[in-house]
């Protein structure tokens, strides 16, 4: 029988299923896993928060339960302001360094790069807790040495305020900033800036007229993403804010998940705080887009040093100040209490012990087993990510599918999403009946997969437009299937890239405690949230000891990450 004597239907059929390569299931699995790990979240929490708890009915009683006390609306407005105060300071002290770097003939700016990137590796709530042994307002060192010298009575410094909270937070958010503006100084050529000279204007008043204004953007899109960073964060304000008594959105979302659970008001009390964040988001990438100007000359210009004469030492010591402040003195009190018998006594022979770090490893019931969970969670969780990152980029940039940009949406999409609402949508959606995965490893490494997929995807999504598709074609045309293409072709060409996004989700997975706190269980605790465990029980010498053990793997992760694929691979932006 000729195919023409054939029904349409049974001629049509065989053509749609040769057009179907295996690895079209590939891309719908995709489609599924990002459904799952974006979209259903957000849904679920969104639909729960009009949802009355047990009877699923429509309601909007839990806005009002949610800003209906003044004790919640105090919490959104410290939130606010706390992000405006940190956001604020970090500028301060990012942008004299990012020109100091960038512009000058300021000494020691690898020591200002290596200042940056520790305080950028440096856990916030680890940077707390040592700040918390330096200016606690009864035992704290600055303290107790004032004391000494002065004799006074009351504090110098007292970090149980909403002004040393904002500026310790600051210190380990200003890398932020200090990247942006750094970025957009190295593409400024000195033409304007001579011409500023020319018409008589000195090297600080060249700065604060042209320099500063054609930066402008970036310097706003820094301040915008820490404000962001900021009222999203927990384990600062946790740490420093509840016992100072000052109630900020991430606390309070925290109480809301005490007996009983209210997973529905939490759900209403996040959700202004996630239309807060897309919103400025949106300024932000509006702000970065006028970036370019600073740079559109026409042609290149050449990039002078400015001479600073005597005032370049004066920009070094601000850059050591900051080092001291962020990672110096921190660090150097944290050391000394996790091998002290009491860190009040300060440094003494008779008061070094090890057996914190004894305590910690061979006795404590849960801290071998947090140590094992941080690896295995931020490892998994990591390699989750940067596969369906490369997938979903793949897609993208070379055009495979219609709604491919919906796609890279979705990649993104937990960019403007702060950590703990995204936990408390995977808690909504896959906590209870019926998939009942509170408290396991699946739930938290699907989170943790899910917050830092954007992370993987931009790195993803630089390498791919870097491979010129000709050579993926030359494999299919040999007879090489799509996949095999991109595993022998594609693949080979971008481990580096892709084994620095690996490293960069593994290291922020390991230290990620927004997120966690809401979704652990009794064995599945990370180092992090056991971290914060320890500290509520105020035994700072175990804190430290384990804080250092946590660094410890950190600089180990990013010593390999230097090794293989480049001394800053944290701090490039592709």
């Amino acid at each position: 029988m000729s195919d023409a004597a054939l029904p349409a239907a049974q001629v049509v059929r065989p053509s749609r299923l040769r057009r179907l390569e295996p690895v079209t299931f590939l891309w719908i699995v995709l489609i599924a896993a990002l459904l799952v790990l974006v979209a259903a979240p957000i849904l679920k929490m969104v639909v729960i928060s009009f949802e009355e708890q047990d009877t699923g009915v429509f309601t909007i009683q839990n806005y009002v339960t949610a800003y209906g006390r003044a004790r919640y609306l105090e919490a959104l407005r410290n939130s606010l302001m706390l992000g405006t105060l940190s956001a604020a300071i970090s500028v301060v002290i990012a942008v004299p360094m990012a020109w100091a770097v960038s512009r000058t003939d300021m000494p020691g700016k690898g020591f200002t790069w290596a200042t940056v990137l520790a305080a950028f590796i440096m856990p916030p709530y680890l940077g707390a807790i040592g700040w918390i042994l330096l200016a606690g307002p009864n035992s704290g060192w600055i303290n107790v040495a004032w004391r000494d010298l002065t004799g006074a009575t009351a504090p110098l410094v007292n970090v149980y305020t909403f002004t040393g909270m904002a500026f310790v937070i600051a210190l380990h958010s200003f890398p932020l900033v200090f990247i942006f503006v750094k970025s957009a100084l190295d593409l400024i050529s000195s033409e304007m800036e001579d011409a500023a000279n020319i018409l008589g204007g000195g090297t600080w008043v060249t700065m604060r007229r042209v320099t500063l204004p054609l930066v402008w953007p970036s310097i706003m899109g820094g301040f915008i993403l820490i404000f962001l960073e900021t009222i999203a964060l927990f384990g600062t304000p946790a740490i420093i804010g509840i016992p100072a008594r000052i109630n900020v959105v991430t606390t309070q979302l925290w109480q809301f998940f005490e007996d009983p659970v209210r997973v529905e008001v939490a759900a209403a009390f996040a959700i202004p705080l996630l239309l807060v964040t897309i919103a400025l988001i949106a300024v932000q990438k509006l702000l970065l887009a006028r970036k370019g100007f600073v740079s559109q000359t026409g042609k290149g210009g050449e990039r002078r040093q400015i001479k600073l004469g005597p005032w370049r030492w004066v920009l070094f010591a601000w850059c050591f100040a900051v080092a001291m402040l962020s990672v110096g003195k921190p660090l150097t009190v944290l050391l000394q209490a996790s091998f002290a018998k009491a860190w009040g006594r300060g440094f003494s022979f008779d008061n070094l012990t090890l057996r914190n770090y004894q305590f910690l490893l061979f006795e404590h019931d849960m801290a071998p087993q947090a140590v094992w969970n941080t690896v295995w969670f931020s490892g998994a969780s990591a390699t989750i990510a940067v596969v369906l990152a490369l997938l979903v980029a793949y897609i993208v940039v070379r055009r495979l599918m219609r709604f491919a940009d919906a796609l890279g949406f979705l990649a993104m999409a937990p960019f403007v999403i702060p950590g703990i609402v995204m936990a408390i949508g995977f808690y909504a959606a896959y906590a209870g009946p019926p998939l009942s995965l509170y408290g396991s490893a699946l739930l938290i490494i699907l989170a943790f997969a899910s917050r830092f997929l954007p992370i993987a995807y931009a790195s993803s999504q630089a390498a791919i437009r870097a491979v010129h598709p000709e050579m993926e074609e030359a494999a299919r045309i040999l007879g090489s299937g799509r996949l095999h293409a991109i595993r022998k072709v594609t693949a080979p060409l971008l481990k580096t890239s892709l084994l620095g996004g690996w490293l960069v989700v593994f290291i922020v997975a390991s230290r990620e405690l927004s997120a966690a706190i809401f979704l652990v269980g009794p064995r599945t605790r990370t180092m992090s949230v056991l971290l914060y465990d320890l500290t509520e029980q105020g035994n700072f010498e175990v804190v430290s000891a384990f804080g250092g053990i946590l660094l410890v793997i950190t600089l180990a992760i990013v010593g390999i990450g230097m090794k293989l694929v480049g001394r800053d691979f944290m701090l490039r932006r592709e």
